[in-house]
């Protein structure tokens, strides 16, 4: 490709044809049943000439100089750095790893490389231009994950006045699913504009979500990132954040809405799914024969368990009257009023996957209307679901612990006339409610009388700012004021499980520098540890940490979830950890309780609580555990293990899982091995 050769209006005439065609891409329906022809998720792309990977390596090679310039420079530069990094990255990966779908998306890559040295120039000479631009921006920040530059893009509204006051309503929108989607696609999209919902009056805030997944996962982490990084670089209004998203990108709202009810003023889930099992069924026309773990683990991310969460969640739900995907609000529509809430749910007439645009015009004035009112901040009442302790927390109550995981935890509570707050509960062992200052609405002269449960208590009284904190914890049948007092280990917050949480947050895969005596055991590790670095980039866009085990520092042990692949014969971390699991791997076998395992032909893959920090997470033999039949459709990406399993080395790894596995639980609460389901 000769760029010389080519005017500039060309170039933009090409990468417009590029953009509009790059419309979502579904799932395939039955076609995508057939675990043993499973297609590729990104598929392999085009063959790139001789003569223009040159280009883009001469391109690449100067914009990693300049980078490497910009990390020894000033502090302001580094923390901008991100923002000229996912241009970088974006161009090489689809370079590397055959990721240019169609021979225009060179071009696309090409324009990204100018954009990323012209920024970087800008920053090595103390400059950042586009922190002040108004319209389309994309923009970068480094993941606690990975370590990775993450994209995002935002649309600034043209009246925003960066030394100004005012604080801006903001509507994150999720898109849909999109197998082609690569960072080059998804910048290059973004940088024309806003896409099929827009505003000049309010940020639109569009989340890569690390490609494919429905903001699940480590998806979910990076919207709560951008939000993190926009609030420290704009001015939002915390009280007017509203979740929006179509097909996939509605998926992804019904989860945000439920699973953080208290982060929005409005949620607006259109098409989508809602839950795993039905909506399989449904619209995959697939045969589900799940595990008993499996069926635990649905629950994850199931929007018609947690449907009473929505009663702190504005929501207006959207599907086309003949959209399959209707589904989707059908149910938690069902689901909603068996709590006794009628959902808005606006129908396009006659449509199909798409937004009816009078449909559109009534959302819009719905959400205007919601926007004059704000977030709720300090409700009377909460009503609360959960699963597992990774969602904990809504407005004032905050769970600490639960009697079971996995079982439904409930709680309904609500202020009451007289200095009295009543709360029921169901699954709960140890909970408190907090009130920031200025929020506490009782009487500071007088007790705050708490009933939980039937069982009477005179708590504390409020602060002089307003602010109250109390906690219970369950003893036996009873319940007793303040915090537990408690040593040893117990399933918390960010430490609850399963497998898959210990890649929402910071982590590093740590393989062996030895052989073990076990060559079946050792050479299964080997491919999975492969297959977890793989996949990660392939599936959650970033480039996984990997250190040997005699690499690994005590900063390391303090800041990330370490992945440790083979035995505790090969990896000498695991080595000095293994007596203190609560399953025993020994030369010969694996002992599960009263079962043993032969090591000849079985391995163990688990999390548990690092025994060099219990704060943070050990994982054995393990990445992600959705796998390539789970690619083809986004409600298949669930976790597919619990907290612990055997693995029988015989059978082959395949497309859905990495051998047979032949005995697999949860551990308790006290991270203790149990007995049974």
């Amino acid at each position: 490709m000769r760029f010389g050769s080519r005017s500039g209006l060309a170039l933009l005439c090409m990468a417009a044809m590029f953009i509009v065609s790059l419309d979502p891409v579904s799932a395939d329906g039955p076609a995508d049943n057939q675990a043993e022809n499973v297609r590729r998720i990104p598929k392999l792309g085009v063959e790139v000439s001789d003569e223009d990977r040159a280009e883009l390596n001469s391109g690449l090679k100067d914009l990693q100089s300049m980078i490497e310039h910009l990390q020894g420079g000033q502090v302001s530069a580094a923390r901008l750095l991100p923002d000229v990094e996912i241009y970088y990255r974006a161009v090489r990966d689809a370079l590397e790893y055959q990721e240019f779908f169609d021979p225009r998306e060179v071009i696309a890559a090409s324009n990204l490389l100018l954009t990323g040295k012209s920024r970087a120039a800008a920053l090595l000479m103390g400059k950042a231009p586009w922190q002040t631009e108004t319209g389309a921006v994309i923009r970068g920040y480094r993941s606690k994950i990975d370590h990775s530059a993450q994209p995002y893009a935002v649309y600034v509204p043209a009246d925003y006045r960066f030394d100004g006051e005012k604080a801006y309503r903001c509507d994150l929108w999720f898109h849909g699913r999109g197998e082609t989607l690569s960072e080059v696609n998804f910048i290059t999209q973004r940088e024309r504009g806003q896409g099929a919902v827009s505003s000049n009056t309010h940020f639109m805030v569009h989340p890569y979500g690390r490609y494919s997944n429905a903001n699940k996962f480590a998806g979910e982490i990076d919207t709560l990132e951008i939000l993190d990084h926009l609030n420290s670089e704009y001015r939002i209004d915390e009280d007017r954040i509203a979740a929006r998203g179509f097909s996939m990108g509605g998926a992804a709202c019904w989860q945000f809405a439920v699973h953080y009810p208290d982060r929005w003023f409005a949620a607006t889930p259109s098409a989508g799914f809602s839950e795993t099992p039905e909506f399989l069924k449904v619209f995959q026309q697939e045969t589900l024969t799940p595990t008993w773990y499996e069926q635990k683990l649905w629950q994850l991310y199931n929007c018609t368990d947690h449907a009473i969460n929505l009663y702190h969640c504005p929501t207006i739900a959207y599907s086309g009257e003949i959209d399959r995907q209707k589904q989707a609000a059908d149910i938690m529509e069902e689901y909603l009023r068996r709590e006794g809430i009628d959902m808005i749910h606006i129908i396009g007439p006659n449509t199909a996957h798409k937004i009816h645009p009078d449909s559109l015009v009534e959302i819009e004035r719905r959400l205007s209307d919601l926007e004059k009112t704000g977030r709720e901040r300090n409700p009377n009442e909460i009503h609360f679901k959960t699963f597992t302790l990774r969602y904990n927390s809504l407005h004032w109550v905050t769970l600490d612990a639960l009697q079971e995981h996995w079982a439904p935890a409930r709680i309904d509570a609500k202020i009451l006339a007289g200095n009295q707050l009543e709360a029921n509960t169901t699954n709960i062992a140890d909970l408190t409610f907090s009130m920031p200052a200025g929020s506490a609405p009782f009487d500071l002269l007088q007790p705050v009388r708490v009933s939980v449960n039937g069982q009477i208590f005179d708590g504390p009284r409020p602060k002089s700012d307003r602010s109250w904190e109390c906690s219970f914890y369950l003893d036996g049948n009873f319940w007793k004021l303040g915090a537990r007092e408690s040593a040893g280990l117990k399933k918390k917050h960010a430490l609850q499980g399963p497998i898959d949480d210990a890649f929402m947050d910071s982590f590093i895969i740590v393989e062996p520098t030895s052989q073990g005596a076990h060559e079946i055991a050792e050479k299964w590790s080997q491919q999975e540890l492969a297959h977890a670095v793989e996949h990660w980039r392939r599936h959650f866009r970033g480039h996984p940490r990997v250190k040997q085990d005699s690499e690994i520092s005590e900063a390391d042990i303090a800041d990330a979830n370490l992945v440790l692949f083979g035995t505790p014969f090969s990896n000498q971390i695991l080595a000095k950890i293994a007596d203190k699991l609560p399953i025993l791997w020994t030369e010969n076998e694996i002992r599960v309780g009263e079962k043993t395992y032969s090591t000849d032909n079985h391995a163990l893959i688990a999390i548990f609580p690092n025994p060099l920090n219990p704060e943070r997470y050990i994982v054995l033999n393990s990445g992600f555990t959705f796998r390539e039949y789970d690619y083809l459709n986004n409600a298949r990406q669930v976790p597919k293990l619990p907290d612990w399993a055997i693995v029988d080395l015989k059978a082959p790894l395949d497309s859905r899982g990495p051998g047979k596995i032949v005995d697999a639980g949860f551990f308790g609460e006290n991270w203790e091995l149990k007995a049974g389901k």
